[in-house]
């Protein structure tokens, strides 16, 4: 029987996963037997004498995580900042740094890129070796700054510890039940941190503390999903600093996340979806895709199925109940990702016809994923104090995929999570004109291609391209790590010669479990 608390667990992790980069990652050869992954580190290389960047002494150290087989020779380093900003004398954080020198240093530029992670909830340091292989033109002549944003990584992380409640498999968690987990997390969490102070606002203050001891008068910015918002408010508070914005799967300062989850979702399966339905195939095989995990969610919402199945990390037997909540943050997490959604049609027809055990396997091995890669109570912090107020169902999400799971799991949460302040303009279009480059995927469930229109329309000197058949975090699709590289040397979006994007195709759907038809 699953617990109480493991049910809990999967709610909260289709819930609590906002906006982050792609969590769907391929699990390294060092993985241990048991599963549970070791979390990036940044490993000190041996004493040596610190190489001063500005002002700050930084270390020889070595990047590795999960994320990625390769590891990265780096500098790393931790840097002091209030908790309060307003009160410099009180409590510190220590932050996590790290320092990735231009690879070829004589021809540096005076103006490096940081890059801010996802989530809310993700760390820059332990996320950015996987990323390293489609910066690696821009590193020979710009350095790289990682920092892990409070809350995350190793800078003060808020990571909530799961309850001990007893098994009960015959009721769902109600939202009592996870106000009442998110009570115990800000409890434990409180001893060591003030959880007002882990918001966007709180972060761009950071950054900008260590921009100006690292003694750089720009930087250049690059923002991976909930990564944009940060970099779009810093860019609103510190506009003399920046040199150019590149914003991949961005959310507008003006969207709040309460209850966009349910229809964006909706709108992106319809048109993954179609790649089977308009395939004969396809269609002939495997039936309406929408139509059939329709009759899978009702008949698991009106009984959960026991289910015999693989452990897909241990490979060991296992047996657990098959939730419609779990589908449904299955189907959500695959959806980032068409090559992985271009599989949904096939586990979805084979569950219907009573061959469970893949999805279950799946549905485990992403909630564990999920929970893995995030600092839950950053993301609290983050999202209870800026988008609080929009946690509201709404009747016409009612017979979504998702329906108002996330906005009524998310506002029980919140009523027991400490809020910070959020300045008065936080909602307010960025409008600037420094070069942008503004990166969006076709089939993006979270943040669609509509939300990179809004933001382009108020920049003057930026661009929006829209990568054909691509999900969530774009930045890796086709020819656009070279364009990226271009943007960020000569700062001019406009001057791109974006054609070679023209290649990107889509991914037919699975019609069986050995690919799609020839």
């Amino acid at each position: 029987m699953m617990s109480r608390k493991t049910r809990i667990s999967i709610i909260a992790a289709v819930v609590v996963v906002l906006l982050g980069q792609k969590v769907l990652q391929r699990k390294s050869d060092d993985t241990p037997a048991d599963g549970k992954r070791k979390p990036a580190v940044a490993t000190a290389i041996a004493p040596a004498k610190p190489r001063m960047y500005g002002a700050i002494a930084f270390t020889p150290c070595t990047l590795r995580s999960f994320m990625s087989r390769d590891s990265l020779e780096a500098q790393c380093a931790t840097f002091e900042v209030p908790e309060d900003h307003a009160r410099p004398g009180g409590r510190k954080i220590a932050l996590n740094l790290a320092w990735l020198p231009a690879t070829n240093e004589a021809d540096a530029t005076p103006d490096p890129l940081f890059m801010l992670a996802g989530g809310p909830g993700q760390a820059a340091v332990e996320t950015f070796p996987a990323m390293d292989p489609l910066l690696r033109e821009v590193r020979k002549r710009r350095h790289i700054v990682l920092v892990d944003q409070r809350g995350t990584g190793k800078s003060n992380k808020l990571a909530c510890k799961p309850g001990d409640e007893a098994p009960d498999a015959a009721v769902e968690p109600s939202a009592e039940a996870m106000r009442t987990q998110a009570a115990a997390c800000v409890a434990d969490l409180s001893k060591r941190a003030d959880l007002r102070f882990y918001t966007t606002t709180d972060a761009v203050a950071d950054l900008e503390a260590v921009r100006k001891a690292i003694g750089a008068d720009r930087v250049n910015l690059m923002g991976v999903s909930y990564g944009t918002r940060v970099a779009q408010q810093y860019a609103m508070h510190h506009p003399d600093a920046i040199r150019s914005i590149v914003l991949d799967s961005p959310v507008p300062n003006t969207i709040k996340l309460g209850n966009i989850f349910a229809r964006n979702l909706e709108d992106a399966l319809a048109l993954q979806f179609a790649q089977c339905t308009k395939v004969a195939a396809c269609k002939d095989a495997l039936g309406d895709p929408r139509a059939e995990l329709e009759t899978l969610l009702t008949s698991l919402r009106a009984q959960p199925a026991t289910v015999r199945y693989r452990d897909a990390v241990t490979g060991e037997q296992r047996e657990g109940l098959l939730r419609a909540e779990s589908v449904a943050g299955l189907v959500r997490m695959y959806a980032y990702m068409p090559a992985a959604a271009a599989l949904l049609p096939k586990l979805i027809h084979e569950a219907n016809n009573g061959r469970r055990e893949d999805l279950m396997a799946l549905a485990q091995m992403i909630a564990g994923s999920m929970q893995d890669s995030m600092a839950i109570g950053m993301q609290m912090s983050v999202v209870c104090s800026e988008d609080g107020d929009s946690m509201v169902s709404r009747a016409e999400d009612a017979g979504t995929v998702l329906g108002n799971l996330m906005p009524r799991g998310m506002a029980a949460m919140c009523a027991a999570w400490p809020k910070g302040k959020v300045p008065a303009d936080f909602n307010r279009p960025l409008a600037t004109k420094v070069p942008a480059l503004v990166l969006a995927g076709e089939f993006d469930p979270v943040t669609p291609p509509r939300y990179g229109e809004e933001i382009a329309k108020s920049l003057p000197n930026g661009r929006l391209f829209v990568l054909r058949g691509q999900g969530h975090s774009v930045l890796g699709a086709g020819c656009m790590p070279k364009l990226f590289a271009q943007f960020v040397e000569k700062a001019d979006a406009k001057a791109l010669d974006g054609r070679c994007l023209d290649k990107l195709g889509y991914t037919p759907p699975f019609t069986s479990f050995n690919g799609w038809e020839p």
